[in-house]
């Protein structure tokens, strides 16, 4: 979409998963600040943690935000324990208890205004062409829709980038291995347990994309 420009001008919503960490890594000579959600997701801790070492070792600051009234009042398997996560790909149909409604609205609207407070031009999220079936807020017309109002609601007409949004979680991945990224300090896992379980929506695409990418799948 947007080609990275060469100075430190932009945020990152980094949630700690493939994605965001493949982002975080192709766009680092732009990203200023990395901001992480804590919404009460069942992987939110776990990814947390992969999210600071990987600020750590760019030199990144990371800002942790704690949006827990999320968990408390949206409806969500995501929101619900591991053990409410349906097992499957992404394309079934039971994959759509794990969307939690309009999550990228929320966190894009704190992401805006925290970088227009640090005097930064854009934000980044790391959505991409697979999210595109199940997630709403993942997909094209979302993102530009919230481009323009993320412009249109701040003075400095913050930019909405979304580099990942046309291409798959395959080619993310690609990228990642040509960038050498350590995909073993990323964690996907819908189920939030100490290893993947290997089943989930999340571990499924995950798997694929590693091995297409030809990197040794770790669930």
């Amino acid at each position: 979409m947007i080609c990275e420009p060469m100075e430190k001008d932009a945020l990152l919503v980094l949630s700690g998963g493939m994605d965001s960490t493949t982002m975080l890594y192709e766009y680092a000579s732009s990203i200023a600040l990395a901001v992480n959600f804590n919404y009460g997701a069942n992987h939110n801790v776990r990814e947390a943690a992969c999210a600071r070492e990987n600020c750590r070792r760019l030199g990144i600051e990371l800002v942790e935000i704690d949006l827990s009234f999320m968990g408390r009042h949206f409806e969500s398997s995501l929101l619900s324990g591991g053990d409410a996560i349906p097992e499957g790909h992404y394309q079934d149909e039971n994959m759509r208890s794990t969307v939690v409604p309009f999550r990228n609205g929320v966190m894009l609207s704190v992401a805006a205004g925290l970088a227009e407070s640090r005097g930064l031009k854009a934000v980044m999220i790391a959505n991409h062409g697979g999210d595109h079936a199940i997630y709403p807020d993942c997909r094209g017309g979302f993102i530009e829709a919230m481009a323009s109002a993320i412009a249109e609601g701040t003075y400095e007409h913050i930019e909405l980038r979304a580099p990942y949004t046309a291409i798959t979680k395959n080619e993310i991945a690609r990228r990642g291995a040509a960038l050498g990224v350590d995909y073993s300090l990323t964690y996907s896992c819908y189920k939030g347990g100490e290893h993947h379980c290997g089943r989930c929506g999340t571990c499924v695409e995950r798997r694929e994309a590693m091995t297409a990418a030809g990197l040794a799948p770790d669930c």
